[in-house]
């Protein structure tokens, strides 16, 4: 490997800049496309950093998703033993991979989501009511950005909606990078168990829902019906509530492009470059080499561990600026940003980006059509972000109207 100083992973968030990736990511990916790291014990990586390279990194059968890969990059021990014991179809290769996706990949196809719009659009509309009733300001967070999201993956899974605080709870903790073994294990064996026992229960008791659907397969345990659940309802809620906050933050800061949304037909773009710059997977994406591959001018041996990060990737220059646009570490609703990688790319992208495109299109929308005055009820510096989580985002959001 070369000489140069390895980044520390994960370095610890600016909240000076809170919508940019971390200053020491930034700083390597000016350096170079792909640069020598280590992770907190230690153990040397590699960090690819800029957007060709990233692209590889995610398509490129020679570098592995498979986290039982005995050299594959996780932050804690803690997550090595987790990712080993239940890897979710995100933490495996085809076949396995494949088999298990397919299984879930109808219910979010984009002809499925674009009829679930008028749902969306009354479940938005109804939380929006609740919060606004009689009231003159709340926490955008609890009242609205993370209702939204965790109402509609309830209802697509089948998971009581009452239940809500308690898998809440469990995934900050899943999601928590600084969480301890026991933490984890004890948060994900609950989860398990949880919708494990949704699962039995469907099975004798089916329902139009993706775990009934599930439930009536032979060719499933129930194991492996609730780690598929775990990882559609974590990355269900969790990701899209932390956009809606985050962009919402960030268009409040910049009024001249709030405005922009003013006109629906310009929704889509809107989003699509709100996702670009406010990429919210900071920590990046693991993979494992298994064969000896260059990128960059750089060899990256069998064995060697590394983090695709997409947030630098949304942010280089020669994708997303040039003559005549915005620098790329600027946000611009007007940019083409429809080649981001904030959803990853190759047979592991996000498969619930159709669902997520349409919450953020239509809570953004909603939102900034029926409460003009909003602003925040605090000044900026008070705002208190999540740099200890894998989807980084806001505690709360304090605004009134």
């Amino acid at each position: 490997m070369p000489t140069a100083p390895a980044v520390p992973l994960p370095a610890p968030h600016d909240n000076r800049c809170p919508f940019s990736p971390p200053p020491a990511y930034t700083e390597a990916a000016r350096a170079s496309s792909v640069s020598r790291a280590e992770l907190p014990d230690g153990t040397p990586c590699w960090l690819v950093t800029g957007y060709p390279e990233v692209r590889t990194v995610l398509s490129d059968r020679r570098f592995s998703a498979d986290a039982r890969h005995p050299a594959f990059p996780l932050f804690t021990p803690e997550r090595r033993e987790l990712f080993a014991e239940n890897p979710s179809f995100i933490r495996l290769d085809d076949p396995e991979h494949a088999r298990l996706r397919r299984m879930v990949t109808g219910d979010f196809l984009v002809k499925r989501v674009e009829a679930m719009r008028p749902g969306i659009q009354q479940i938005v509309d109804e939380t929006l009511d609740r919060m606004t009733d009689g009231a003159t300001g709340a926490d955008l967070v609890g009242a609205f950005a993370l209702p939204v999201p965790s109402l509609v993956i309830c209802l697509l899974l089948g998971v009581p909606y009452e239940d809500r605080e308690m898998f809440q709870s469990l995934s900050r903790t899943l999601l928590n990078t600084f969480a301890g073994v026991d933490e984890i294990s004890r948060a994900n064996d609950e989860l398990l168990d949880y919708l494990g026992g949704l699962a039995a229960h469907k099975k004798a008791h089916p329902g139009e829902d993706i775990l009934s659907r599930l439930a009536a397969r032979d060719d499933l345990t129930l194991r492996e019906i609730a780690g598929t659940g775990i990882l559609l309802l974590v990355a269900g809620h969790e990701t899209t509530a932390n956009m809606i906050g985050l962009s919402t933050v960030l268009l409040l800061d910049r009024p001249e492009q709030k405005a922009k949304l003013a006109d629906p037909a310009a929704l889509t773009g809107a989003v699509e470059e709100l996702l670009r710059h406010t990429t919210i997977v900071h920590t990046g994406v693991p993979r494992v080499a298994v064969e000896d591959i260059e990128l960059d001018g750089t060899l990256i041996r069998a064995g060697e561990g590394v983090f695709a990060m997409l947030s630098t990737a949304n942010r280089d220059e020669r994708m997303f600026g040039g003559e005549g646009r915005l620098p790329a570490d600027e946000v611009d609703l007007d940019r083409d940003a429809r080649r981001h990688l904030a959803f990853g790319f190759g047979v592991h992208q996000c498969l619930g980006q159709p669902l997520a495109r349409a919450e953020l299109q239509i809570a953004l929308g909603t939102l900034f059509r029926r409460l003009p005055g909003l602003r925040l009820a605090v000044p900026h510096s008070e705002l208190v972000f999540r740099p200890d989580s894998v989807v980084y985002g806001l505690k709360s959001l304090p605004v009134t109207w």
